[in-house]
């Protein structure tokens, strides 16, 4: 009986390693409840038959819940490489945030990098909800547009660190928000 459950296991699992555990939990449980085996309709073959298949269902189900581990992906995860442009590319999107429109400079500030709802930043900026999302989807695409084009002006010969320009911005987001929302 082992290799028809071996052979039926692998059509299930695809591997054979896997077959083989699953065999053997079969022959466990098959051992375990052996008191419980009827002589009669169903032969021994296919009730061990019936308890590989619900071992299998029963693995999948918990499988279903957890996922596989892969080290090289865990790894990159884990380890987060030292990049020495970012301070490049925040002082980039800085510079372009300058370049937008004062109504577009402001959504994107108060949206993307103070985090606040659009509707709280249409109360802050005085404007409809409506209004303050398409000045966050004009500004992005705007935004998007100075980066790839790279037409911004030229960096300054110093540099300055990312925090500080992390600082900069976020002081704008103060400055935005230290007002409040604007009466109607």
């Amino acid at each position: 009986m082992l290799p028809h459950l071996r052979a039926f296991g692998r059509s299930l699992c695809g591997n054979a390693d896997l077959a083989d555990d699953l065999v053997q939990e079969t022959m466990l449980k098959a051992w375990k409840a052996r008191a419980q085996y009827i002589p009669g309709p169903a032969s021994m073959k296919s009730w061990a038959f019936v308890i590989l298949r619900n071992c299998f269902l029963s693995q999948m189900r918990r499988k279903k819940f957890t996922a596989d581990y892969d080290e090289l992906a865990a790894e990159r995860l884990l380890v987060a490489p030292d990049d020495q442009d970012d301070s490049l590319h925040l002082a980039d999107v800085q510079r372009a945030l300058l370049l937008l429109p004062v109504d577009q400079r402001e959504a994107l500030v108060l949206i993307g990098a103070g985090q606040l709802s659009y509707e709280e930043g249409a109360a802050i900026c005085g404007c409809a909800v409506g209004t303050m999302k398409s000045r966050v989807s004009r500004g992005r695409a705007a935004l998007q547009a100075i980066l790839e084009s790279g037409e911004m002006p030229r960096r300054s010969t110093d540099e300055i660190p990312s925090s500080e320009i992390f600082r900069s911005i976020m002081d704008n987001v103060d400055h935005l928000t230290a007002n409040g929302p604007s009466p109607d």
